[in-house]
């Protein structure tokens, strides 16, 4: 059973970054299809990107595209988010989630495509 443990969410002005973090434990990250999804108050939860077990797929959501970025860390066992020029609109709970193999990034978004789950982050953007 893979176990994800999310970090690094906080409290930031417009314009600012931060990185998240999620830890995979139990399972090999190389094998592993890893998103990030957020939920914004009152809004569905969001599938926003994603990198492939392949290494070589990732996904962006228009909506991050350009000013996140997602990477793997195999010697830490992390896969992070890096969050730059962070907007109010990015306000939102922050989850990471895994699949084993690898997808095409049209699956990315699809919340059901993934069967594990961290607990989430939360990250507020103030104007």
């Amino acid at each position: 059973q893979v176990q994800l443990v999310e970090s690094g969410g906080g409290l930031v002005h417009a314009g600012a970054s931060l990185r998240l973090s999620c830890a995979v434990c139990e399972f090999d990250l190389n094998y592993l299809t890893v998103a990030w999804f957020r939920r914004a108050p009152g809004k569905e939860r969001e599938g926003i990107s994603c990198t492939s077990a392949s290494h070589e797929d990732t996904y962006y959501a228009d909506s991050v595209k350009g000013r996140f970025t997602i990477s793997r860390d195999l010697f830490t066992k992390t896969v992070n988010l890096q969050m730059d020029r962070l907007k109010p609109e990015d306000t939102a709970v922050y989850y990471c989630a895994a699949r084993p193999g690898s997808v095409h990034t049209e699956v990315c978004p699809i919340q059901t495509a993934f069967r594990n789950w961290g607990q989430g982050t939360q990250v507020t953007v103030t104007s």
